[in-house]
């Protein structure tokens, strides 16, 4: 399996709620220097926070590439969300080729238990890191690539 988790780029400091926060121009540029790293890869699914800058972030991904399938918006990536719930949603999904677009703290500590380190993994926004492995299962993945745009 391959899997990208890449961070939202850039968001406004305030909004009504941290959900309402939206990409500035600079998390879009962001973005875009990220997904130039993903072209090519033959994505299955981009996955995507129900957050508004996860769901700018995605789309943008989403228009940089040409993916013909729609972004999927699950409940189970948002910031505070569970390492190990996303683990075991991503073992469901049997897929081979996957990114998943959501937020801090969950990527850096999903980045970490994949590959089995103690640390969280720093993931600044719109970093992306790629991971290897067999299976989608804590320290069974190998850190490939984390791409700081």
């Amino acid at each position: 399996m391959k899997l990208w988790v890449l961070r939202h780029g850039e968001a406004e400091q305030r909004a009504n709620t941290d959900a309402e926060r939206r990409l500035t121009a600079h998390g879009r540029e962001q973005v875009l220097r990220s997904a130039a790293v993903l072209l090519g890869q033959p994505l299955q699914v981009i996955l995507a926070s129900p957050y508004v800058r996860a769901q700018q972030t995605a789309a943008l991904v989403h228009e940089a590439l040409g993916f013909t399938k729609p972004v999927q918006t699950v409940s189970w990536l948002t910031p505070d969300s569970d390492s190990q719930m996303v683990i075991a949603e991503l073992d469901k999904l049997g897929l081979e080729q996957v990114l998943l677009v959501s937020h801090q703290p969950l990527v850096g500590n999903l980045v970490s238990l994949l590959e089995g380190g103690k640390h969280p993994a720093s993931m600044s926004t719109a970093s992306l890191a790629q991971l290897e492995g067999d299976w989608p299962l804590a320290g069974l993945m190998t850190l490939r690539n984390l791409h700081h745009p």
